[in-house]
């Protein structure tokens, strides 16, 4: 048996993804519970959770935590 190379450890993970729940109004015309999301790479942190919040609201959705 040859012997186990080590696992680095994990660095810090940092949140750098938002993601805004929308729902799909053509297709809810179908199904209820049609959404569709869209995810928000913020590598540099610029993106502000309060104005994804509203943006979102503006369309019948919501911005999930991580």
């Amino acid at each position: 048996m040859r012997d186990a190379l080590p696992v680095p450890e994990n660095g810090r993970v940092s949140d750098v993804r938002h993601v805004l729940v929308l729902p799909d109004r053509d297709a809810a015309q179908d199904a209820e519970d049609a959404q569709w999301l869209l995810v928000l790479r913020d590598e540099n942190g610029r993106l502000d959770a309060g104005e994804l919040d509203e943006f979102a609201g503006e369309w019948d959705g919501w911005r999930e935590e991580p």
